[in-house]
């Protein structure tokens, strides 16, 4: 595949990760933690903010292609 295609699809991945992930996060925070304290809420929204790391850099690391041999 050539590298303009594959950063454009990681592109279009990375932009739909960042909006699904943030509507779902806001989901569950407004569902599960209506009556939690504000340690709660804060842990919750530091831990869900760090998460959607992950599977952005595997798309990250798909869109750089396979690493050259030595």
């Amino acid at each position: 595949m050539p590298p303009r295609l594959r950063k454009l699809i990681g592109m279009l991945l990375l932009v739909t990760l960042v909006i699904v992930y943030a509507l779902v996060a806001t989901t569950v925070a407004v569902a599960r933690l209506q009556d939690s304290s504000w340690v709660v809420h804060l842990g919750f929204f530091l831990l869900s903010g760090l998460l959607w790391v992950l599977p952005a850099m595997a798309i990250v690391s798909w869109m750089a292609g396979p690493r050259p041999k030595a």
